[in-house]
């Protein structure tokens, strides 16, 4: 019989592991896509298909936490059909992360997977941003320290990989790749803070949230096919360039972070940010190895100061401890002197 420490410990180690991978599996996967021989994919289909996959499975985890189908089914249908409004709310961040998404797609067709992690960690810059104009937050010194540290890093890793050399003749703008992930690190910013504004105190589950999302995205999403890529799809057809890897690519992105709201709850800030460096270092040893990417010493300090900033932007400093004070009026002898007056 397990001990609870010891499967708490388990459980931790799991989620370390499924974080670390999922945030090196998206990167080096679309990477891969994107750059492999073949006939190339349109990329707003994809996003599309990884709402309808993602709808499925935010579907299916919401039923089954329900005591029965039935239960299950008429609170899908109270949260999303009767809460209209509720429903509506998330439309506005919904539309938002399908452009995040299309925008990764450019930015890892035109960045290495490496430069793409380290660079897309400017979202914590911009959500911090949002954090303090939508919510009023405030940062103390170490935060402001940290966005700094970040915002040097990501330009050493920028400045470096104008002379790193990419084995393979794909044709890449560096330029516009750095200003769709940037344009991403502003989406996820802003839907992330706008999200949790509108939805905060709310008792509605995570799988029914993505079920209400991806509900809302979906329209969306043909919207953006139709304006976008009409003419392509319009003559090579909706699925052009599918096969069993883009399937998986879209699988990926749809339940990769429906997997990480299931092993969330058992990462504190600490494991969160062990993962997330874990990650770059990951994608960088991958692409150096299998995919031609090659780094050096300015690339590597900038990496450095990115995983630092991760580390010391969620660092919170200890709470000074509050010292009691008795007003002059509340004392002993002042109380006393008091009561005689009255006597």
């Amino acid at each position: 019989m397990t001990s609870p420490n010891s499967s708490d410990k388990t459980m931790k180690l799991v989620s370390l592991v499924t974080l670390t991978v999922q945030n090196a599996a998206v990167a080096l996967s679309m990477r891969y896509s994107r750059t492999r021989n073949g006939d190339m994919f349109i990329a707003s289909t994809a996003v599309l298909m990884a709402e309808v996959v993602k709808l499925i499975a935010s579907l299916y985890l919401s039923i089954r936490s329900e005591a029965s189908l039935p239960a299950g089914i008429m609170s899908v249908y109270v949260h999303v059909w009767k809460n209209k409004v509720d429903t509506l709310k998330v439309s506005l961040p919904a539309f938002i992360y399908l452009i995040q998404n299309n925008l990764l797609y450019v930015s890892a067709s035109n960045l290495d997977a490496a430069t793409y992690q380290v660079t897309y960690q400017l979202k914590i810059l911009t959500t911090a941003m949002f954090a303090v104009l939508m919510l009023g937050r405030s940062l103390h010194k170490l935060q402001w320290v940290a966005l700094v540290l970040l915002c040097i890093g990501v330009a050493l890793v920028q400045l470096a990989a104008t002379t790193v050399a990419v084995v393979g003749s794909v044709e890449q703008n560096k330029l516009l790749g750095v200003g769709a992930a940037i344009g991403a690190c502003f989406c996820s910013g802003f839907a992330g803070i706008y999200f949790e504004k509108i939805l905060k105190g709310s008792d509605v589950s995570i799988w029914m949230r993505n079920v209400q999302l991806s509900l809302a995205s979906m329209p969306l999403g043909l919207l953006t096919c139709l304006a976008t890529d009409w003419t392509e799809i319009k003559n090579k057809g909706f699925f052009f360039g599918y096969d069993a890897y883009v399937w998986y690519l879209v699988v990926l992105n749809a339940t990769g972070g429906l997997l990480v709201a299931m092993v969330v709850k058992y990462a504190d800030n600490i494991l969160k940010n062990f993962a997330t460096s874990l990650a770059i270092v990951l994608s960088m040893l991958v692409s150096i190895m299998f995919l031609g990417f090659s780094i050096n010493f300015q690339y590597i300090v900038g990496t450095v100061f990115v995983i630092g900033s991760i580390f010391l932007y969620s660092y919170q400093p200890p709470k000074k401890p509050t010292v009691a004070t008795i007003p002059p009026d509340d004392t002993g002898f002042n109380s006393g002197l008091k009561h005689l007056k009255r006597n």
